[in-house]
């Protein structure tokens, strides 16, 4: 296949694929005794691992490194190992979705005042809890976003209402919104420190235009993204 045969099947323009090659996302293709290079079969299924798993704007940070990752085993043929990172790619949006959901379940029964069974968890319990890292929930805690109660040797304790206000941070942190984006909408509302508060975060209008719009879109993106991620799987598969 010539240049513009590939771009046209792979839906991108000829200079995507020229980057491709050069960012080593498809493998090395070789040239013709005229000097124009002669695509196969094996790039053209390179450039669909590489768009499908590119296609969502939501990629960003860590899914965009494990994206990445993927395209470049692929790139260097290393099928067996970007079948084995597209599975653990899949298995982590199929987590990030279910937190997205968890997030919609919690604020729809708050409003409901079904209350959750009183517990308590310490910081590294917290962390591994909702899957972040002690310093990111460290990170939210000095700049503002929400604060926590000490016991008498200066450690943590989270409660069931500061896991429900973190998985509310981790879910519009999910969609992309800025730390500062997160402050200033919850600084425009109330602090959220009490039940009540957090129950009148959730009543508000303003909250609830930005929560459940960008968790909507969110899941939408992560559903796509699964899709997407199990068609590479297909695709790898028969690369093997």
């Amino acid at each position: 296949m010539r240049t513009i045969d590939i771009a046209q099947q792979a839906g991108v323009h000829v200079n995507t694929v020229r980057l491709y090659e050069q960012w080593h996302y498809i493998s090395p293709v070789p040239r013709q005794k005229n000097g124009y290079r002669n695509y196969r079969d094996i790039h053209l299924q390179q450039m669909y691992i590489a768009r499908l798993a590119f296609k969502q704007e939501f990629i960003q940070n860590n899914l965009r490194k494990m994206a990445t990752g993927i395209v470049r085993l692929s790139g260097r043929e290393q099928f067996n190992e970007a079948l084995e990172a597209a599975n653990d790619y899949l298995q982590f949006l199929q987590r990030e979705l279910s937190f997205a959901k968890q997030a919609v379940d919690m604020a729809n029964a708050l409003l409901q005042n079904e209350l959750p069974e009183a517990r308590t968890y310490s910081h590294k319990e917290i962390a591994a809890h909702l899957q972040l890292t002690e310093e990111t929930i460290r990170n939210w805690e000095r700049n503002g976003l929400f604060t926590v109660a000490r016991d008498a040797q200066n450690r943590r304790i989270y409660n069931e209402q500061d896991v429900q206000k973190l998985l509310i941070i981790r879910t519009l942190r999910s969609a992309h919104f800025s730390i500062a984006s997160i402050l200033h909408l919850f600084e425009q509302i109330d602090s959220v420190e009490q039940v009540a508060d957090l129950h009148e975060l959730l009543n508000s209008a303003q909250f609830k235009s930005e929560f459940y719009h960008v968790t909507d879109e969110l899941e939408l993106n992560l559903h796509e993204a699964i899709r997407n991620t199990q068609h590479i799987i297909t695709i790898l598969e028969k690369l093997q």
